[in-house]
Parts: C-alpha cells; sequence; structure tokens
C-alpha cells in the first residue's frame, strides 16, 4: 500500500511540473491607449532580456494574440521593439490589457491572470518583506521571477536555498528556481576566502586575455560593470580615484563589461577615463564570466589578493577606499626589523 502511495504522489507531483511547463495558445486581447493603428509585439522573457516572438495589427485600437506559447510565464508587450515592454505575466486562461504606454506603463490595466495581480501587489510597496510574500504566494511565477530578479544578488546562499524549498513543487521546473539553485553552489564556490576562478575573454583591441595573468603581483579589483549602466557610470569615478590613489602601492583593476555593442563599450571606456584591464564578450547577461561568478546584478566587484583570494566583495565608494587603506597603506608604516 505504501508503495502505491508513493507511486500516486511521484505521478502527481510530476503532473503538476508537467502542467508548469505546458504549450498553450495565448487568449490575450486588449486596447491600446491614443493608439489606432501600427504593431503591438509580443516578446518572451529570457534571462534579463526580452526577445519578440509575435507582433500583430493594431486595429481601431484593439489588439489580439492567439501565439503558441509556454504557460504560465513573463512576457512583454510594447510599441518599440527597442523599448522595455510592459511586464505581463501571463497564464492559461483570458487576459485583458488596456495598455497605456505614457508614465512607464503606469496606468496600464490587466485582468484574468493571478500572477500579474501577485506581481502588481509586489510592484506597489516600497519595502516588502519578501519572506511573507513567498509564504503568501508560493505558487506563482510571479514570485520564482522576483527572487530570481530583485533578490538573488541580495541572499546568501543558504537564503536563497532556503526560499527555493518554500516555492511550490509546479515551480521547481522553472528557469527562474533552476537559476537559483545552480546560483546556490557558484555564490559558495566564490565566496570570500575562495580562490577566483579563471577565465579568458578579450580586450577592446581584440586580444585574448586570461584573468589568471592578472593575478600574483598585487591587489586586483574585477569589476563588473556595462556602459548602459547608470549605477555603474556613476560608481566609476570612484574607481578611477581609487586605482590613481593605490596603483603604485601594489593595486590595480580588470574590468569585465556586460555590454551589447562594442562602440557603447569602447566609448564609456574612454569617457571614464577607465586605464586598466578592459574585458567583455559583449553578449550582455550571457556572459559566462558574469555566470562563472554568481553575478546577477551590476556594478558588482571581488577584491583578490595576490594569492587570487577573494577578501571582499562589492566594494564601493568610501568602503573601497577603506578596505585598500587597510591592505595597502599599512606597507608604508610597517618598520623592518633586522
Amino acid at each position: 500500500m505504501k508503495r502505491k502511495f508513493n507511486l500516486l504522489a511521484f505521478i502527481w507531483l510530476s503532473s503538476i511540473v508537467a502542467v508548469n511547463a505546458q504549450q498553450a495558445n495565448l487568449q490575450l486581447s486588449g486596447t491600446v491607449k491614443d493608439v489606432k493603428d501600427g504593431k503591438i509585439y509580443l516578446q518572451e522573457f529570457r534571462n534579463k532580456m526580452f526577445f519578440t516572438i509575435d507582433s500583430v495589427t493594431i486595429v481601431n485600437g484593439n489588439f489580439s494574440f492567439s501565439t503558441p506559447v509556454k504557460l504560465p510565464e513573463l512576457y512583454g508587450l510594447t510599441l518599440e521593439e527597442q523599448k522595455s515592454p510592459y511586464f505581463l505575466f501571463l497564464e492559461d486562461s483570458p487576459v485583458n490589457v488596456q495598455l497605456d504606454t505614457s508614465a512607464r506603463y503606469r496606468n496600464t490595466l490587466a485582468e484574468g491572470s493571478f500572477s500579474q495581480d501577485v506581481f502588481a501587489e509586489y510592484s506597489k510597496q516600497r519595502e516588502v518583506d519578501i519572506a511573507s510574500f513567498v509564504d503568501k504566494y508560493p505558487s506563482s511565477i510571479a514570485t520564482a521571477y522576483i527572487l530570481y530578479r530583485n533578490y538573488s544578488y541580495r541572499l546568501s546562499p543558504e537564503e536563497i536555498e532556503s526560499y527555493v524549498t518554500k516555492l511550490s513543487p509546479s515551480l521547481q521546473g522553472t528557469e527562474y528556481v533552476k537559476v537559483l539553485k545552480d546560483l546556490v553552489g557558484v555564490l559558495q564556490s566564490v565566496a570570500i576566502g575562495k580562490k577566483a576562478p579563471d577565465f579568458q575573454s578579450r580586450n577592446q583591441y581584440g586580444e585574448t586575455v586570461s584573468f589568471s595573468e592578472q593575478l600574483g603581483k598585487g591587489y586586483v579589483l574585477l569589476d563588473f560593470w556595462a556602459a548602459w549602466c547608470p549605477p555603474c557610470r556613476k560608481e566609476n569615478p570612484n574607481v578611477v580615484s581609487a586605482f590613481q590613489k593605490y596603483k603604485d602601492k601594489g593595486f590595480s583593476v580588470v574590468g569585465f563589461s556586460l555590454d551589447k555593442k562594442k562602440d557603447a563599450w569602447e566609448k564609456a571606456i574612454a569617457d571614464d577615463h577607465l586605464d586598466w584591464v578592459q574585458l567583455t564578450d559583449l553578449t550582455f547577461w550571457d556572459s559566462a564570466p558574469a555566470k562563472l561568478y554568481g553575478v546577477r546584478a551590476i556594478p558588482a566587484n571581488l577584491l583578490i589578493a595576490p594569492d587570487g583570494t577573494i577578501v571582499a566583495k562589492n566594494l564601493r565608494g568610501e568602503e573601497l577606499h577603506d578596505k585598500l587603506g587597510e591592505l595597502l597603506d599599512k606597507k608604508d608604516n610597517l618598520v623592518v626589523k633586522k
């Protein structure tokens, strides 16, 4: 009897996961405020990026999609493919959207998707108690997305693991949870006290550079950034200041960019006076080194000792100067005894 029960439980669990990954035709319709014609694009979300998968013509302000897609999942609606879309969690149910493109879609209304309602509730809160939120909505794909997108870079590996176990079995096969599970091991491998893993990439001159070749002569800041990232550009002058102050005392920087466009990357290097080794693979969030180091948000950095050991992470502003002063200024005060 117990064996039969376990078999039934396994079948039930498998069916839940299968439902999560089902293909279905969208039942998505809506209107676009102050727009009578033109095209509206449906975009699929993958690894912090949106990719157009279908488009329809707007007729008298109305549109409708019946595209075969995976549901439930996050999609985007936009009138311009190169601009950020309206984030829309879709389920296997009729959904109606009153799209208002002004004010970053702030006045857009969506009805028919429970996961969209969950996402809207989260978005309206200024300070979210994420533990309570996960407990309240453990079965919504919006919850898995929120953990993946907004908290994966704030949480310890142990916290991520704890939250993942609270999510419904129906979400365990989603890409969001898979990334979170993988991130647990990655973050543990690049924790303070661990050796910095090696990688290869190209500099702005097309030359292949091994990161390990930059280690061994002093402290190195591995700095993840991008030309398109305003917080990164705001922090760059601080890194430049630290570099100028400590470069003759055993400090260097290796920048790794999550850019997509080489010309924008090179212009930012010149404009921000980033006079140190710069690397990129121009693959945005698909970057292999970013994945290797568990980077889920930028700016991000790791300070690495001459022996390759990670000694600090995500030092910004005065914290960077204070840490470098602690490590390098004290050398000037050492008294050599004979």
